[in-house]
């Protein structure tokens, strides 16, 4: 359908509902007394939709939408990658991807079909499958049956839960620890799930300042503590292998939910308890 540069677009945020207003059909329906009141009330009938999604804010107070209405997505809900693949899927995404690493071989200058290269295409699409092996499980699966009602209010944290990813601009490894801690609201997470959090996160294409903010995100998402405090620390190789070459750098992110970002007195609790040892 074409539309001339006066007609009015509207799009609904929160639903698939789309209207478009021809600007020539408002300036008709005016200009006819006796249908005047009968096209306003089907002008504002249609607009409901977006009236509900632009006002969401300041009638619902919902904290989980933006300035813009907008809900924001759910790190729960978010489905992964590879979910659905089934066992003839991944072998067809490592058959891809090892002849991709064959011409990737020749194209360095090595000979593929030397002894020494003949299954190297496969041996690292395989492992390279298994390095992003994240995008085959999403958060909801991982803490569907270990969140448990319990009276805690104590401080709980996980320290240094070793991880390792690979940076997606140059597709290089980095690895290191992760410390994690909540204050309960009346319910915990069980301590393995935390881990597999980090795990799944991690196991994808990453830059560590998201990976940070990720795992806290779900933790927060999951049990709806008081606060949420994680700690990442690595050691990137593409900074040790390739550009600075700064063998010794190490790169610490930190996020900062609930009473962690606004009581400073808990926020120095969690960086003394889940302090990382240098590795």
């Amino acid at each position: 359908m074409s539309q001339s540069s006066d007609d009015i677009f509207i799009d609904s945020s929160t639903s698939n509902d789309y209207f478009t207003f021809s600007s020539s059909s408002p300036k008709s329906i005016i200009s006819m007394k006796c249908g005047q009141e009968l096209a306003h009330d089907a002008l504002c009938s249609s607009l409901c939709p977006t009236k509900s999604a632009s006002f969401s804010i300041s009638e619902n107070g919902d904290s989980d939408r933006n300035k813009h209405g907008i809900r924001k997505p759910s790190v729960l809900d978010e489905k992964a990658l590879r979910e659905d693949d089934t066992v003839l899927v991944r072998d067809q995404r490592i058959e891809t991807i090892s002849r991709s690493y064959q011409v990737i071989l020749e194209s360095i200058g090595e000979d593929p079909l030397r002894q020494g290269l003949l299954k190297t295409p496969k041996r690292a699409a395989e492992a390279l499958v298994f390095f992003t092996k994240g995008y085959e499980q999403t958060i909801r699966d991982v803490v569907s049956d270990a969140v448990f009602d319990e009276e805690c209010e104590n401080m709980v944290v996980v320290k240094e839960i070793d991880i390792y990813s690979l940076c997606e601009h140059h597709m290089v490894p980095f690895f290191g620890k992760v410390s994690v801690g909540y204050l309960p609201n009346k319910r915990v997470l069980g301590l393995s799930k935390i881990a597999r959090i980090c795990e799944v996160f991690s196991r994808r294409l990453q830059v560590q300042e998201r990976l940070t903010r990720q795992i806290a995100e779900a933790i927060a998402e999951a049990i709806q503590p008081r606060g949420v405090a994680v700690i990442v620390e690595c050691l990137h190789m593409c900074m040790v292998m390739r550009g600075a070459q700064k063998v010794n750098s190490r790169t610490t992110t930190s996020a900062m939910l609930g009473v962690f970002r606004e009581d400073p007195k808990s926020r120095e609790e969690f960086l003394s308890l889940g302090r990382i040892t240098p590795f």
